[in-house]
């Protein structure tokens, strides 16, 4: 049970202080690349120690493609992952409301000004790229336990920068549900490709890591 609550924790905290940094603290792209960025650093050093802190549905799901988790332990953590992220964005339009703030922007994820091919190639690159990493810091073989959690932010928060202004930056099915089911519109209409496209990103990387020898001893 505490490796649940700590995926919850964790995402929570994720997409609490990523998207308050969007919506609250109206911060530019840097601002919010750091505020994920830092996010998930912290949650890898404290919380992340009980679950092996993935806090990202696809992360899970790469995990699980490379036997690093079993399939009931993998569907819990999934669990756990979107009741986090819907808390979190429950509480960011709780708090806008009470400061008489407009609840139409909760920091979702989408893609005005892309194609659909182009989003989900932008989606399924960045979540390769950020997953792949987390696999190779993360492994047997390749692995650093002192520093994965600092790779792993500074990871989130450069692809942050390089597609936020394309896609939202989601890579991560869990952050983009819980803005969505409150912002609803295009957002929620949208939400299949920030499911499909993160999960496809993560098999390639779990595959390339295999590849690679990440799961060797």
């Amino acid at each position: 049970m505490k490796n649940y609550l700590s995926e919850l924790i964790g995402t929570f905290v994720l997409v609490f202080v990523g998207t308050a940094a969007v919506t609250i603290g109206h911060a530019d792209v840097l601002g919010i690349a750091l505020a994920f960025g830092l996010a998930i650093t912290v949650m890898a050093y404290s919380v992340g120690a009980i679950s092996g802190g993935h806090f990202n549905s696809a992360v899970t799901f790469a995990m699980w493609l490379n036997k690093r988790i079993a399939a009931k332990t993998a569907i819990f953590y999934v669990i756990a992952q979107f009741i986090g992220a819907i808390l979190a964005s429950g509480l960011i339009k709780f708090l806008l409301s009470a400061q008489g703030a407009a609840t139409s922007n909760l920091g979702q994820t989408d893609f005005p000004k892309l194609s659909v091919p182009a989003a989900i190639i932008t989606e399924v690159v960045a979540t390769f790229l950020f997953v792949l990493v987390i696999l190779l810091v993360t492994s047997v073989k390749y692995g650093n336990a002192n520093f994965a959690g600092l790779i792993i932010g500074l990871t989130l928060a450069l692809m942050i920068i390089a597609t936020i202004n394309l896609t939202g930056a989601s890579l991560n099915p869990a952050r983009s549900f819980g803005p969505a089911i409150f912002a609803g519109g295009s957002a929620l209409a949208h939400y299949w490709l920030y499911l499909v496209a993160p999960l496809v990103g993560a098999g390639l990387a779990a595959f390339s890591a295999r590849a690679l020898g990440s799961e060797s001893k």
